[in-house]
């Protein structure tokens, strides 16, 4: 009791010390303490606990409230003081407030003093650089009038020298003149409100006038529009007149460019009249051979009379394309008839010719009446007179070798030849007939000469005929992409379609060898006597060679076609691009591609079918002992000997389409072989095991086929060993299976068992061989092909089961 009592005092009193130590806010962190009383998370309980741990310690306990009650009135006198000090606290504000209110008002005072001497100051600055202001505002206005009253010296004094040199004729001086009065003149158009300074412009104007009517009147004089030139030549007079006539309007300067050229082609458009004899197109030579001397006699003698910058050699030689076209237009618009291929390509040459003589001598830039320009690289220059066109006699390689940085395009192009192309249709229906003459003369040609002899470079090589068309299919896209880049263009390919299509039916598809096959009735017997040039009706090594001649040309025409779209594409306007396709070209000769692998596959494959029906025809049942190879396989050896090196060697260029050919015939070979297989009944378990020697000796060279009876032996490719191996175990499992009959073979190979050596898809596969080949039932019938043998004696089928298992084993790891 004493106990408790003791704890409810202390925890009263510690409260009440706590809430007077807090009111003041002496926070132990503004006033750090160490005293327990001071913690923020303070308990009584174990604040008591901690003063009084066991029974004994309580006998102080009068002392430790003693202690309590001594800080409690320590506490007590604290605050009472605290509380005293804060009486006088207001008092002492308010005073501090009233001194600083007088301390504000006496630093307005100085504020407001200091503003008014500022302004004083200012205002005192003002008086003394009023009249600063004033001089300077004089200085400029002065210096304004000044330079103004002197352009207005300089614009009358010069107006009356304007006037005055104009009467005489004084070209030289007007020329400099007059752009310093037209100069001058400028500044007073803010002036023009002044009647003086409008009279003056006026003058100037009035001058103008009369010296461009004075200076075409002097040219008119000197080069009548009709008549001879004068024989003085030109004068310094007209010389310094056309530098007046750069200053004045330009319509003057375009009048006299005019009439010169007009006057000077005068005597062109007499001589080459549409009656005139020289005017026809196989002549056309002259016209340019006189535009030549014409330039030439311009050099000479008029050269210096006009300004560099006029460009009057390029202005008379454009005005005669011009000419030119429009005369030559109307001339085979009126004798369209008279049109030949050879004289229309004579012209159009002979004008492009031309044409590019006239880009490397001028810029182009008055087709447009633009500034000069510097011609830049374009991205994909297309200037067909830079292009190489030469050609090879053996290969298209120009169609095929890297681009060339070319030239930029010619600006000149077309000015003249432009007329020609509404008569291209003479061209294309020329180059139709002559394509359809080519196409003729390669079907003759190879009739007369035949294949290709075997064992000469010619076997396998590409057909000559196939370069031939392409390099004049070339000659013809140069030469019409010099006349248009148009519809032409796209009428040309059409006939290019036309005749690659036709060279793919009537070269190439037309002269494959046809396949006769004669299979029936061989024995056995003839089979073991089989030999080169048996019954079997094969292709002959020519024909062979022919076969992959033709291939390795159609696959040559196959990339070349592709090639030649590609270059028409980039001949042709863009707008016409998608237009040009020649994917059925290209296909057209993927076809004859295809068609040839086949008829090598079909070819070898069946000159192995007599051996394969043979090997069905075998009596299995009677083979007592296990040798080497049966004479089936060698036959079937013998002939892929015979032929796949020869095809290798005539395909070395093409190596793709020999592995396509390879791939091809061991997909047709093993599934035809597994198919004589099941027909091989009934079959002893020796026959088995000597099939199975058979087939794997056959599987050896189906993965050396690639490369057998080749010098350089390479490793066959994945993709075709993978073929081999998968189609020949398969075989291998079916006869595995079929001479595994009993169980115990079963038990000895342990089919289904995680060591067999087996995947869990051939254990199926071979259970399930295993269950079609059991004994049928005994009223069961013969329903499909199946393996069947003879029943040997416990003693014998012991011994050969352990000798095929030890081969299997050895074939399985």
């Amino acid at each position: 009791t004493v106990v408790l009592s003791l704890k409810e005092f202390l925890r009263e009193q510690i409260y009440l010390v706590k809430q007077l130590t807090i009111g003041p806010r002496m926070h132990p962190i503004v006033f750090p303490s160490q005293d327990p009383l001071d913690r923020a998370d303070f308990n009584a309980v174990e604040y008591i606990n901690t003063l009084f741990p066991t029974e004994q310690s309580l006998a102080n306990i009068d002392e430790v409230v003693n202690n309590i009650r001594l800080k409690i009135r320590r506490l007590d006198d604290n605050i009472r003081t605290v509380v005293r000090g804060q009486t006088n606290v207001g008092q002492d504000g308010r005073q501090a407030l009233e001194e600083a209110q007088k301390a504000i008002q006496q630093l307005f005072g100085k504020i407001k003093d200091i503003k008014d001497k500022a302004e004083r100051s200012e205002q005192m600055v003002k008086e003394i650089t009023r009249d600063i202001k004033q001089l300077d505002h004089a200085k400029r206005h002065l210096t304004t009038s000044i330079t103004t009253l002197n352009h207005l010296h300089m614009l009358a004094g010069g107006v009356d020298s304007l006037e005055a040199m104009t009467r005489k004729r004084q070209y030289g001086e007007v020329a400099n003149l007059l752009q310093g009065v037209v100069n001058v003149l400028e500044h007073f158009q803010k002036y023009m409100g002044i009647p003086q300074i409008r009279q003056l412009s006026e003058r100037v104007k009035a001058a103008q006038s009369e010296l461009g009517t004075q200076i075409l009147a002097d040219f008119e004089e000197t080069f009548p529009a009709q008549g001879s030139k004068k024989s003085g030549g030109p004068s310094n007079v007209l010389r310094d007149a056309c530098l007046v006539a750069n200053v004045l309007d330009p319509r003057i300067k375009q009048e006299i460019i005019k009439k010169f050229i007009r006057q000077h082609l005068s005597e062109y458009m007499v001589l080459f009249q549409e009656n005139q004899d020289v005017a026809w197109l196989d002549k056309i030579d002259r016209r340019y051979a006189w535009i030549k001397r014409q330039l030439v006699d311009y050099e000479e003698k008029y050269g210096r009379m006009f300004p560099e910058e006029w460009c009057m050699t390029e202005r008379i030689a454009v005005e005669f394309c011009h000419i030119t076209r429009t005369e030559l237009a109307k001339l085979m618009r009126n004798r369209a008839r008279e049109i030949e291929v050879k004289l229309l390509l004579f012209a159009i040459q002979r004008t492009t010719n031309f044409e590019g003589l006239l880009a490397k001598r001028f810029s182009g830039y008055t087709l447009n009446d633009g500034p000069a320009k510097k011609p830049e690289m374009p991205l994909e220059p297309t200037n067909p007179f830079l292009e190489d066109e030469d050609s090879g006699p053996e290969k298209d390689e120009d169609l095929d070798r890297p681009k060339k940085p070319k030239a930029p395009d010619n600006p000149f192009h077309g000015i003249v030849s432009k007329c020609f192309e509404p008569h291209l249709y003479v061209y294309i229906e020329s180059q139709d007939k002559n394509l359809g003459e080519l196409i003729d003369r390669f079907v003759a040609d190879f009739r007369a000469q035949g294949p290709p002899k075997s064992g000469t470079d010619e076997g396998g090589a590409v057909l000559p005929s196939c370069a031939d068309l392409f390099v004049y299919y070339k000659k013809c896209m140069v030469q019409c992409s010099q006349l248009s880049t148009g519809e032409p263009m796209i009428a040309l390919t059409t006939i290019f379609q036309k005749y690659l299509r036709e060279y793919a039916w009537k070269i190439l598809s037309g002269n494959l060898p046809k396949t006769s096959t004669n299979s029936g009735g061989l024995t056995i017997s003839s089979l073991l006597k089989e030999k080169e040039g048996s019954e079997v009706a094969k292709f002959t090594m020519e024909e062979l060679c022919l076969i992959c001649s033709i291939l390795s040309t159609a696959e040559y025409c196959l990339a070349t076609t592709q090639q030649l779209e590609e270059k028409l594409k980039e001949k042709v306007d863009k707008t016409l691009m998608e237009r040009i396709n020649l994917t059925g070209e290209m296909d057209t000769f993927s076809t004859v591609i295809s068609n040839s692998i086949q008829l090598l596959v079909q070819d070898l494959d069946v000159a192995c079918d007599p051996a394969l029906t043979a090997m069905s025809k075998m009596p299995w049942q009677s083979v007592e002992h296990v040798g080497d190879q049966s004479p089936y396989v060698t036959s079937v050896i013998m002939h892929i000997k015979q032929n796949v090196p020869i095809i290798r060697d005539n395909l070395a260029s093409t190596r793709k389409y020999f592995t396509q050919f390879c791939i091809k015939f061991t997909n047709s070979f093993i599934p035809k072989f597994i198919n004589h297989l099941f027909r091989c009944k009934p079959i002893s378990m020796v026959g088995a095991e000597q099939l199975l020697l058979d087939t794997h000796s056959l599987k050896t060279v189906l993965l050396d086929l690639p490369s057998i009876g080749s010098q350089v032996v390479r490793k066959a490719p994945a993709s075709y060993t993978k073929i081999v191996v998968k189609g020949m175990t398969r075989a291998e499992m079916i006869l595995k299976v079929g001479t595994l009959r009993s169980f115990t073979a079963i038990k000895h190979l342990r089919i289904g068992s995680p060591d067999s050596g087996l995947k869990r898809s051939e254990q199926s596969t071979m259970l399930e061989l295993f269950r079609q080949r059991l004994p049928n039932p005994p009223s069961g019938s013969d329903s499909g092909p199946s393996l069947t043998f003879s029943a040997p004696t416990p003693e014998q089928e012991s011994s050969r089961i352990r000798k095929l298992e030890k081969l299997i084993k050895k074939r399985i790891q």
